[in-house]
This record gives C-alpha cells, sequence and structure tokens, in this order.
C-alpha cells in the first residue's frame, strides 16, 4: 500500500512535528523529547491478549531502556479513558497516546488492511519505531510478532 506517510517518514530523516493525549490527559510533544532515544509503538487496541503481552514487556524492560535515556510512548486508536485503565491494570510507566483522529498512525502508515475471521477492515499493524537523540528515524519493525521484540529494541539502542 502506498501513501504519503512514506514520504513523511524515512530512515535518516527527521520526524514532524507531532503531539498526542496520554491516559493521564497530559500532552505530549515529540519535539520535546529531543536529545533522547525514542520508542514509539502501535499497536491494536487496549486489554486484548497480544497487546497487554507487548505492553508488560516494555514495561518490564522499562528500567532498561531508562538506562540508555530511551522514552517508550505506546499508540494505539483507543480512548483517553480506555488508556488510562489498561496503564492502571498493567502498571505502565510510560504513556499510552489516544490517536482518535489517527494522525500518528497516519503519518507512520501503520494502518491497513486486514481480515479477521474473513472480514476486512482497517487497523492497526503492530509495529514499533526507533528516534535517535537527533530527531531522526533511525530503524523500524512492521508486523511485529510479541515474543522478544521488546528485547530486540533494546537491542537497537547502544548501551
Amino acid at each position: 500500500m502506498t501513501s504519503n506517510a512514506e514520504t513523511i517518514i524515512a530512515i535518516g530523516k527527521p520526524l514532524p512535528s507531532l503531539v498526542g493525549t496520554a491516559g493521564d490527559n497530559t500532552t505530549l510533544k515529540l519535539s520535546d523529547l529531543k536529545g533522547q532515544w525514542v520508542v514509539v509503538y502501535f499497536y491494536p487496541r487496549d486489554a486484548t491478549p497480544g497487546c497487554s503481552r507487548e505492553a508488560q514487556d516494555f514495561r518490564d524492560l522499562h528500567p532498561e531502556f531508562i538506562k540508555r535515556k530511551a522514552t517508550i510512548i505506546g499508540v494505539s486508536r483507543d480512548s483517553v479513558a480506555s488508556h488510562a485503565r489498561f496503564a492502571a491494570k498493567y502498571a505502565l510507566p510510560f504513556p499510552l497516546l489516544s490517536d482518535v483522529n489517527e494522525h500518528w498512525c497516519k503519518t507512520f502508515d501503520v494502518i491497513q488492511e486486514k481480515v479477521l475471521y474473513g472480514k476486512r477492515h482497517l487497523g492497526i499493524v503492530r509495529s514499533t519505531f526507533l528516534i535517535a537523540p537527533d530527531g531522526k528515524l533511525i530503524a523500524q519493525w512492521r508486523g511485529v510478532k510479541v515474543p522478544g521484540h521488546a528485547q530486540a529494541v533494546l537491542d537497537a539502542i547502544a548501551p
């Protein structure tokens, strides 16, 4: 699937300014995180088995990400209230951004046609992006399989 997002984000290129609302109703600006590593992971839906496992994996490795001066941000199309419940249930120490208007999703080109039980629909393809301290995209993982993924992202950040 080709889209304008492919020209917006590319390895080695700086990311556009993005703003989002987290589950605690705070505003997060991607530009405010310049100077540190940023992991932005997109997941389909709060409180589903795969998404819960992925969030827990990032949570469990969070102290190691902090040691490497990395911030983790989870993004889905769920509401701020849903994110608040999800983060509380799993004691997530990082923000979950509500992207109900799909601005972040479209920028990173993670909404694709999916088939579930024979029905086609548009949904978020589980994907992760690593942004270097200079604000440039340096790695991306699309169509992520959860087991071992959080560790692979951590391994991509130099200690």
